[in-house]
């Protein structure tokens, strides 16, 4: 039995009794972790694929260390510009050791006390309603405060700043390389006929 899990944007093929590699899991060591996001479970006789994920199956790990991945070094350069960078990094990654895969969390007898991988953080619907409420408020004076100074300045007032920007002239363009030289040609035209005459 196999499964296919998701976890940091990246997809493994596990078994239980795997040590594998992931991207760091906000968990201390000796804890347990739930990887939720299966896409697909093989059990010899039937195969659970998911649409992208099968809803009710997890799989159970135990975390083993986190630790960082050796050094690599990332270096830029663009010849004859005198550009060149040279950055080290380290991955941080969390060894776990997969338990069990369970394809049907319902039916599975244990449910042991675990830290998903991925903990939402929700607010309380009061607050969220506190919080709307309040905004709704700020925005309902803002206009009738701005309607107030329109009626007393009056619609068609208006007030001119003594340092705004002035309107531009039109600046005269230089002459092209086709104009000179028509110019100079026609310059020395009226030349060449004065003298011949």
């Amino acid at each position: 039995m196999f499964a296919v899990i998701r976890s940091g944007g990246k997809q493994y093929r596990v078994q239980e009794g795997d040590i594998l590699q992931v991207e760091k899991l906000d968990t201390e060591e000796g804890q347990k972790v739930v990887f939720e996001e299966v896409l697909l479970i093989e059990d010899g006789e039937k195969t659970l694929i998911g649409t992208p994920f099968i809803e009710t199956a997890q799989v159970r790990a135990d975390v083993i260390e986190n630790f960082k991945d050796k050094k690599i070094i990332v270096f830029k350069k663009k010849r004859r510009k005198q550009y060149k960078r040279k950055r080290g990094h380290r991955q941080e990654l969390t060894r776990v050791k997969i338990e069990e895969i369970i394809p049907d969390v319902k039916v599975s007898p244990k449910k042991p006390k675990v830290v998903k991988e991925k903990e939402e953080k929700r607010i309380p619907k009061k607050e969220k309603v506190k919080k709307e409420a309040v905004k709704r408020e700020v925005k309902e004076e803002r206009p009738k405060k701005e309607a107030k100074k329109e009626i007393k300045k009056g619609p068609e007032v208006k007030k001119e700043t003594k340092g705004g920007p002035k309107p531009r002239k039109e600046e005269a363009k230089a002459p092209s390389k086709k104009q000179r030289t028509a110019k100079a040609v026609s310059k020395s035209k009226k030349l060449t006929t004065a003298k011949e005459k």
